[in-house]
């Protein structure tokens, strides 16, 4: 718990020249007496992109503080324009009033504050240097962003705790880690359990088809086709042999009977011939199917 409580910031000169002081009302509540004194200071923030061009304007040291409500005004300087750049000077920035106690911060009210000339056609056109003297802040003191953050008091029972607190009726209950490992144990056996049963009807489905599955006709149909095949190749080729022989004779009666007209003989050589390579073509045909 916070020992101070900051209950009200009013800004007393705002709209102002931006070459002008800042003056704040604070209000807090100090909720228990205090050995220190607490610091109060605010800082401009002169550029967006880095904090080293950040000014501290001006810090207070308030105390002793009596418990109970208080009240005082703060005034800072305005900032030095001069270490700021050119293009940082106008347009919005962020002023921080912040308070700490013992050196450490417990508080931070952040306020956005516009920086523009006091007249329109400056605003529109602006020089390319900044002319302070016509330049106007506006604070919008209706949005402040207030932060806050534990610290350590005067006490160490005040000190924000570094680890989580001592629970003695959680150290009580009793462990449930073997329950938990039980039923994990529970779980994985049933799981095995139906993968088995699976595996097995898997494997019953699988007899019964070798059972009622007949033997592999086509392999054997392969074969008894092959067979035939060679049988009536064998068929053809004795057959070719008989008729070989045959003409054979024939041509031999054919030489021997001189009385035979020459006209004749050559048909029949001719008819001869013809019929012996068509009958060859169609025997390699059939040894090649």
């Amino acid at each position: 718990m916070s020992a101070v409580s900051l209950l009200g910031v009013k800004i007393l000169n705002n709209p102002a020249k931006v070459d002008a002081s800042y003056e704040f009302e604070i209000t807090f509540e100090c909720l228990e007496q205090l050995q220190k004194d607490l610091e109060w200071k605010l800082t401009y923030v002169g550029s967006a992109t880095t904090n080293a061009h950040d000014q501290e304007l001006d810090s207070l040291l308030v105390g002793p503080i009596p418990v109970g409500v208080n009240k005082f005004v703060f005034e800072a300087d305005p900032p030095d324009f001069t270490r700021i750049l050119d293009n940082d000077v106008l347009g919005v920035t962020v002023i921080l009033l912040t308070c700490s106690y013992d050196g450490r911060e417990f508080v931070r009210v952040g306020y956005y504050v516009n920086n523009e000339y006091d007249s329109p056609e400056l605003n529109e056109a602006p020089p390319a240097k900044p002319v302070i003297e016509k330049i106007r802040r506006n604070v919008l003191a209706e949005k402040p962003r207030v932060t806050k953050f534990a610290i350590k008091w005067d006490s160490e029972e005040s000190a924000p705790a570094e680890f989580p607190p001592d629970q003695p009726e959680a150290d009580a209950v009793e462990d449930d880690g073997a329950a938990y490992g039980a039923e994990e144990a529970e779980e994985e056996a049933e799981l095995l359990a139906a993968a088995e049963a699976a595996e097995k009807e898997d494997d019953a489905e699988m007899a019964g088809a070798d059972d009622t599955a007949g033997p592999p006709t086509v392999d054997i149909t392969a074969e008894e086709d092959d067979d035939a095949g060679s049988e009536d190749l064998e068929a053809e080729s004795s057959g070719s042999d008989e008729e070989e022989e045959e003409e054979e004779e024939e041509g031999g009666e054919a030489e021997g009977d001189e009385d035979m007209d020459m006209g004749e003989d050559d048909a029949a050589k001719a008819h001869g011939s013809a019929a012996h390579p068509h009958h060859e073509a169609g025997q390699d045909t059939m040894m090649v199917h």
